[in-house]
């Protein structure tokens, strides 16, 4: 949790929840023990569910934001609480997941979002391989063009990208 910069994300996260309308459930996936993303969020009045795999960041996410829902289980065997969203956020995740498991992800995202709902992912624009800092676990970047093929074969398009002070890229997507 100390290894995490607080500056970064949160400006282009609320740039982005600007865009939502009031008030509207998100489903946080990898939410971390909340900060600073989810605090963006919850500043903004939004009803939030969190999805970590992390015990220790759940139970850290769960006494930060007692209103908000969670739950500890890795997203891709998640039922995402059995229900729908009006916006969806993977902020560092999707890269942490095998080729395999983002695919999955993708269409469970789909799945779990309302139509003309939003989706919001980091990952590094070039196709790239490498060990992720913070876990030290090998990351994945499938790159920008099969991230885009892959939200169009589930029904999503491509709607934005931004890059922020940490060099993080962002795709914003949109449920057709």
């Amino acid at each position: 949790m100390r290894a995490r910069n607080q500056l970064i994300g949160p400006a282009t996260v609320l740039e982005w929840s600007r865009t939502l309308p009031p008030g509207i459930s998100i489903l946080d996936l990898g939410c971390g023990y909340g900060e600073p993303i989810s605090t963006v969020l919850m500043d903004q009045g939004f009803q939030l569910y969190g999805v970590d795999a992390s015990p220790k960041m759940i139970a850290a996410f769960q006494a930060r934001f007692p209103q908000a829902y969670a739950v500890c289980e890795p997203v891709e065997e998640s039922g995402f609480f059995h229900r729908t969203f009006d916006a969806v956020l993977a902020w560092g995740l999707i890269f942490l997941l095998s080729p395999e498991l983002q695919h999955t992800l993708f269409q469970k995202v789909t799945n779990a979002l309302n139509a003309g709902g939003s989706f919001l992912f980091t990952s590094p624009k070039p196709a790239q391989r490498w060990y992720d800092s913070l876990t030290g676990f090998e990351s994945v970047s499938l790159g920008a063009d099969t991230y885009t093929e892959l939200l169009r074969e589930n029904g999503l398009t491509v709607i934005g990208n931004a890059i922020d002070q940490g060099e993080n890229y962002y795709y914003f997507a949109r449920k057709l």
